[in-house]
């Protein structure tokens, strides 16, 4: 009678906890979640993408199995809402919002510290280039450009925007705005409601672009300001090349990576780098996980490492 009690309270604990953690199978692992991988991949037009790919190493040799995705916002909600999941996204990324956390690569949290300093590994450049002096709508408007990034780059109340919104910047190099006002001086004390500054390119610079946008209108005359941010692939030829008088058209093309080669920056009125963010590995929030080393990442991404308990502990 004993043992037939005993039994039953056994087989009772088991089917209780089988939802969780299976009876006798499919328990979770050590870092509390098993199962095949759901890698989450960003479009090919994505600086964001490059970044990772060319950090971890697996440029061309993408598993197959991936989910595309079609911006940060996109992919953090996809890995927020799988267990199973992983992907990568901009530091500036709202991780809480969405239900993820950043990893840890080779054992090093990125941080302003450590993207400055260069000790955390996967970082890339968001960069800025704009149409060619003498090229845009109005000579009010080339100045509010050239104001604005100025103001973005340069300034402390701007840096300190952007570094506000995700992006890492030096401000010891900082230098007042008022110092840098008076050689625009000609345009920021009117009223440029009826000038519109479009932009264009990387996704991963909208929080720290439209930020410092809407800090710095009520400061030039009230301009009006479009963000159609694609890719990094679409700054380019929105402001310098094919599609630079089409439709398509911006004042201002924003890419997180480097211009490449076929993409010549210097017959721009301006171009240059304003910040530097880092790219991160994410997981599902309940996901115990919190480090990834590049070879975990390469083997995962290229589906070389298929499972969660695969990963070497």
């Amino acid at each position: 009678m004993r043992f037939m009690k005993k039994l039953m309270a056994v087989g009772f604990a088991c089917l209780m906890s089988v939802s969780l953690a299976g009876c006798g199978g499919d328990e979770k692992t050590s870092e509390g979640v098993s199962g095949a991988f759901q890698v989450y991949t960003r479009d090919s037009s994505s600086g964001t993408r490059e970044a990772f790919e060319k950090g971890v190493d697996f440029e061309g040799e993408l598993t197959k199995k991936a989910h595309e995705v079609a911006s940060n916002d996109d992919m953090a909600a996809k890995v927020g809402a799988d267990l199973n999941g992983i992907g990568y996204t901009s530091l500036s990324t709202d991780f809480e919002k969405n239900g993820v956390k950043a990893l840890k690569y080779e054992g090093v949290e990125a941080s302003t510290e450590t993207v400055l300093d260069g000790s955390y590994g996967l970082q890339r450049p968001f960069m800025f280039v704009t149409r060619a002096a003498g090229d845009f709508e109005s000579e009010e408007k080339e100045t509010l450009v050239a104001a604005f990034l100025d103001f973005m780059q340069n300034s402390k109340e701007g840096m300190a925007i952007v570094k506000k919104n995700g992006g890492e910047v030096d401000e010891s190099k900082a230098v007042a705005w008022s110092e840098l006002a008076p050689k625009y001086e000609s345009v920021l004390n009117q009223d440029n409601s009826g000038i519109t500054i479009t932009t264009a390119g990387s996704t991963s610079v909208e929080k720290t672009l439209k930020a410092s946008l809407e800090a710095f209108s009520p400061m030039a005359g009230n301009f009006k300001f479009v963000m159609n941010q694609s890719g990094s692939s679409d700054a380019y030829p929105r402001v310098l090349g094919s599609e630079k008088d089409g439709a398509n058209r911006a004042d201002i093309g924003f890419a997180s990576r480097t211009f490449k080669d076929e993409e010549p920056v210097d017959g721009a009125m301006l171009s240059g780098q304003y910040c530097i963010d880092a790219v991160v590995a994410i997981v599902n929030k309940d996901n115990a996980i919190e480090n990834l080393t590049q070879e975990q990442l390469k083997g995962i991404f290229t589906g070389a490492t298929k499972n969660w308990e695969d990963l070497e502990k």
